[in-house]
């Protein structure tokens, strides 16, 4: 049976992990779930990846839950243990996590796309909530992401018509840091994950991905103060000492792996 998600490592760190059901443009699955969520374990202890790229083979980088397990679902005939790994356990990895949005990108495919760090899109990729036009509701927590990321009218638009729309409205509606044609999507992708990779100390990027997602849940009085200690703390690891170094000799950082 073909890997379920296939896993690149380039010599800068950047790995890239790719849904492989294109048969089905990558329609989820538990079982490929599990591959995923295990690889950005394993990532996250590898010292050699310092960023992840996440996209999708062939025309689609998710479409959503696979028709098969729904319609298990519905008939009371789906006995397959869940992952007891939350669909929001790509934020808890300490290494940046890229969606690089090829294709479709419906349902809980959007779900896998925002809980990545950033996200990259193809111009022409088609994307949809769909939920509403399968007598479904914002799942996985997508009701608390969008508006936070998008504006409440805007996500009420794509969750309440379930409508397509192109990754080019994608960006110009938030949801994506960058609209790109389809053909340059992954080497874009890749360019700029290595750039993290070579430039940006991993323990400041891991330590700031947990303030990021965190801090939607504090006041503002609350994230200062813990960012304060934080700030403490990096005075005291080599990484500091090391981009201080580098800027002043003019040099590509050298920091230690995370």
């Amino acid at each position: 049976m073909a890997e379920l998600v296939l896993s690149t490592l380039d010599d800068m760190g950047v790995l890239t992990l790719t849904f492989n059901r294109p048969d089905t443009l990558n329609a989820w699955t538990d079982a490929m779930g599990r591959r995923y969520f295990d690889l950005l374990a394993e990532a996250e202890r590898d010292p050699g990846v310092r960023a992840v790229v996440v996209t999708g083979a062939g025309k689609g980088f998710c479409s959503g839950a696979d028709f098969k397990t729904l319609t298990a679902i519905q008939t009371g005939s789906y006995d397959e243990a869940p992952d007891p790994r939350p669909t929001t356990f790509p934020t808890t990895i300490a290494k940046p996590i890229i969606a690089a949005v090829n294709g479709a990108c419906a349902g809980l495919g959007i779900v896998h796309a925002l809980v990545c760090d950033l996200v990259f899109t193809a111009e022409e990729a088609k994307w949809t909530t769909a939920f509403p036009r399968r007598g479904l509701v914002a799942e996985y927590g997508l009701s608390w992401v969008l508006p936070r990321v998008m504006g409440q009218q805007r996500a009420m638009d794509i969750l309440l018509s379930g409508r397509v729309f192109s990754g080019r409205e994608a960006y110009e509606l938030g949801l994506a840091n960058r609209a790109v044609p389809g053909e340059e999507l992954l080497e874009q992708a890749r360019a700029y994950a290595g750039e993290l990779a070579v430039h940006s100390s991993p323990a400041s990027m891991a330590v700031i991905k947990r303030q990021v997602w965190h801090d939607w849940d504090t006041t503002l009085e609350e994230s200062a103060k813990a960012a304060t200690q934080e700030m403490l703390a990096s005075f005291e690891r080599p990484d500091f000492a090391e981009g201080v170094a580098s800027f002043l000799e003019r040099r590509p950082p050298n920091f230690p792996p995370l």
